[in-house]
């Protein structure tokens, strides 16, 4: 691999992959931390749907935008890690995600939803790079046989940081002077303005703060003295053609898995908000509801960390397959429920989603060897479901209702039941 060699890296063969703890635990703040920035569309879905009074379609551009980032940008982030390294590829990740948490302040001022988007775009396309590298590199950090469980462990910390967001959010982005869309419509265009510019600024210093956390924690990887793995470097640099690792149906299986996952999960934490306020459900106001949203992204934390453990001992695509059987019973009765019945189903399918996106993505690049950066990448790539799936929810939500429009992530799980089942197996051996 060219250019991996530095006075921060030191070169490790696998044979000596068993005493990475230190490695781990830098590469897990990662994780940590985008899974708090990505969690905090949850609370900007309905902050800016009130600010500027947009439909369910219109608003769910916010995580179309935010996820499309991660398919166009997915390829050039392989090719970045493989000109500088997986160290400088995350140093360079961090400050791209500063520098989108940064354009939040002028869109803020504006205020502009275009300007959000372009915000988001820029964020995301930093986490993608984030993503690209960590995930694969946590999965060669140990043996291979545990790999599902160890990805799943530093996951369990993304789901701490998804947990903390909405909280975060509430308490500093959404705000009691929030107003509903016919209280806007009687307001003076002047009045209009000024509510859209106040409530807009609510985001500023939120997102100011993320910007210098995300640029300490750039430098404090530029210093760390993480290891290569020599063999898989020279995998990345040697990799073989984006075709050739399309040819692994278990691969291509994968991807299509991890659409409908991200898809799935984010389309129910991007409406959890704004469903929770419907009267026949908790008829909760927006600070409250985003209290509760916690317990969604809770559940997926403390599912990793149990999911973890059970992975040590249960065949991984069989307990993937039982996750999402639970989870789409959990979304249909959430359909056909009312009060809190629907409430608390919808949210105990965060417990369920705790351990798809971890072991989808082990059992995709199982046995690919040399091509494992490639199937890396079009993994990666089709977490752009984040962006499809809430979108087309979004329609239906405006079309038939919020509530029947969970039946779209019901049907998402379904295919998830069938992958971890069958879908992923494959007759290669591992590299």
């Amino acid at each position: 691999m060219a250019s991996v060699s530095s006075s921060t890296e030191s070169h490790i063969d696998a044979s000596q992959r068993g005493n990475f703890k230190a490695p781990l635990a830098v590469v897990t703040m990662l994780f940590f931390m985008w899974g708090f920035i990505t969690c905090l569309n949850d609370i900007l879905v309905p902050h800016l749907k009130s600010v500027f009074d947009l439909n369910y379609t219109q608003v769910m551009l916010i995580q179309f935008t935010f996820f499309t980032a991660y398919f166009i940008m997915s390829l050039p982030s392989g090719k970045i890690i493989s000109a500088v390294g997986y160290q400088k590829g995350i140093v360079i990740g961090l400050l791209t995600s500063g520098a989108g948490t940064l354009l939040f302040y002028p869109a803020a001022s504006v205020p502009s939803y275009p300007l959000f988007l372009t915000a988001l775009f820029v964020l995301a396309s930093g986490i993608t790079l984030l993503q690209v590298a960590a995930n694969p590199y946590v999965a060669v950090l140990g043996k291979p046989e545990t790999a599902s469980s160890r990805l799943n462990l530093t996951q369990a910390f993304n789901s701490l940081g998804t947990t903390i967001a909405p909280y975060f959010g509430g308490l500093f982005i959404l705000t009691s002077t929030m107003l509903s869309a016919d209280e806007m419509h009687k307001l003076s265009p002047e009045a209009l303005e000024a509510y859209r510019l106040a409530e807009a600024s609510s985001v500023q210093m939120p997102y100011v703060a993320l910007a210098i956390a995300l640029i300490v924690l750039a430098v404090v990887m530029a210093k760390f003295k993480l290891p290569v793995i020599a063999d898989v470097e020279d995998h990345h640099a040697k990799a073989g053609k984006l075709s050739d690792a399309l040819k692994h149906k278990h691969l291509v299986l994968g991807a299509a898995a991890i659409f409908v996952y991200v898809g799935a999960e984010v389309s129910i934490g991007s409406f959890l908000v704004n469903f929770m306020g419907q009267p026949d459900i908790a008829g909760l106001k927006e600070t409250a509801a985003a209290g509760f949203v916690s317990y969604y992204w809770g559940g997926a934390m403390v599912g990793r960390f149990v999911g973890s453990a059970l992975l040590q001992k249960i065949n991984a695509g069989k307990l993937l397959a039982l996750f999402a059987f639970i989870a789409s019973l959990l979304v249909l009765a959430t359909i056909f429920l009312s009060g809190g019945a629907a409430m608390w189903t919808i949210l105990a399918v965060g417990l369920f989603n705790s351990i798809m996106f971890p072991t989808i993505f082990t059992l995709g690049i199982d046995g690919l060897g040399k091509l494992t950066s490639q199937g890396s990448s079009i993994l990666i790539m089709a977490i752009v479901g984040g962006a499809v799936i809430p979108l087309a929810q979004g329609a239906l939500a405006d079309s038939f209702g919020i509530q029947h429009a969970f039946f779209l992530p019901a049907l998402c799980y379904l295919y998830i039941v069938y992958y971890g089942w069958k879908g992923h197996k494959h007759n290669l051996k591992a590299a």
